[in-house]
């Protein structure tokens, strides 16, 4: 059977590629993971471009796992040297748009939930949500689900990690600052020129240091990342308007980076775009992780963003293929890799399920 399904997952992984499917225009794709479902006979619900259902034997009474990886890409960019939108094996790899974010591990996981789908007294119950809007972190997103599906115990989240597993992820807090100051004809004296204050504040930035490091994701780290001001030579700015990148280790909330920077900060003003995407993590003596450092696979933290941000429970990344793959030109995933990938995930379910 495990065969049978692999050979079906790549199968539907090149007609994934092949289907146009940027955030939020990812309704084509859907019909093709409703045609896997229908095919299995597996009764499924879909709410905008999510797709999702549970195991035949859902038992309220137990603890629920969801296992979510996403059908969305990003827009090629104009390094392909072949068609983004062809799926292309060559030398054991298949290349294409969304091959490896994050198409290998999209399949990897329906092909493990239909493994399991039919089986009876299971330890927890299994949802599964294949899921649009990742990449642009959108309203129509896994985060919208979190309302409709059962309530959720634990999750894994299929990234590619290959097949390690990412015990912790860093959030992000993307603010918006200004520096103020008196505005004035460059010919004129001004000892309040808000460019020059700006130094004092980007030397703060660069020299902060929060308190509580991590030991799996390590420091929270700040990066002024965008400054903009003035719009002539001859004319000193009332302010100078600023981007700061706040990635966030598991041991802040959101909210507390806000309200730190919000009273130490030099800045005029400072305010947060979103709170919502909150670092992530899971215990090392989760039955999950237990069971994937029995399989001999490493733990790790990870320093990018995924749908596990907007999930409150314990939450594990793991999947096939290489994130250093991810959004580069002629992106690829090799054939093995998603082979490994069902085989693993099955082996690690089955030691908890």
């Amino acid at each position: 059977m495990i065969e049978s399904l692999t050979t079906e997952a790549i199968d539907l992984l090149k007609q994934l590629i092949e289907t146009q499917s940027f955030s939020s225009e990812e309704d084509h794709t859907a019909l093709l993971i409703e045609n896997w479902f229908t095919s299995h006979n597996i009764p499924f619900k879909r709410n905008n471009h999510n797709i999702w259902t549970t195991n035949k034997y859902f038992d309220k009474s137990r603890p629920t796992l969801l296992l979510n990886s996403h059908h969305d890409t990003v827009k090629p960019n104009n390094g392909y040297t072949k068609d983004p939108f062809k799926a292309i094996v060559e030398d054991g790899k298949l290349y294409g748009l969304g091959s490896n974010d994050a198409g290998g591990c999209l399949v990897s996981l329906i092909a493990t939930f239909t493994y399991f789908y039919n089986k009876k007294d299971l330890n927890y119950n299994l949802v599964i949500v294949a899921s649009a809007e990742e990449e642009s972190s959108g309203p129509k997103g896994l985060n919208s689900m979190l309302s409709i599906i059962p309530k959720i115990d634990v999750a894994i989240v299929g990234e590619p990690t290959l097949m390690n597993l990412a015990v912790a992820e860093k959030g992000l807090v993307v603010f918006d600052a200004k520096v103020k100051g008196t505005a004035s004809h460059a010919a004129h004296p001004n000892n309040d020129n808000s460019i020059y204050n700006t130094i004092a504040v980007l030397n703060w930035f660069k020299d902060y240091k929060f308190e509580r490091k991590s030991p799996v994701l390590g420091d929270v780290k700040m990066t002024v990342t965008q400054i903009n001001a003035g719009k002539q030579h001859n004319a000193v700015p009332a302010e100078v308007d600023l981007v700061i990148d706040v990635r966030v280790n598991d041991k802040y909330s959101n909210q507390e980076i806000a309200d730190i920077l919000t009273q130490k900060s030099p800045c005029s003003s400072i305010t947060p775009r979103s709170l919502r995407l909150n670092s992530s993590s899971i215990p090392i003596n989760h039955d999950l992780v237990k069971a994937g450092i029995e399989l001999g696979r490493e733990t790790y933290g990870s320093p990018t963003l995924s749908d596990q941000s907007v999930l409150t429970c314990p939450s594990l990344k793991l999947g096939p293929g290489d994130s250093t793959r991810s959004h580069t030109a002629d992106e690829f995933i090799y054939l093995a890799e998603i082979e490994e990938g069902i085989d693993l995930y099955i082996k690690l379910l089955e030691k908890v399920l």
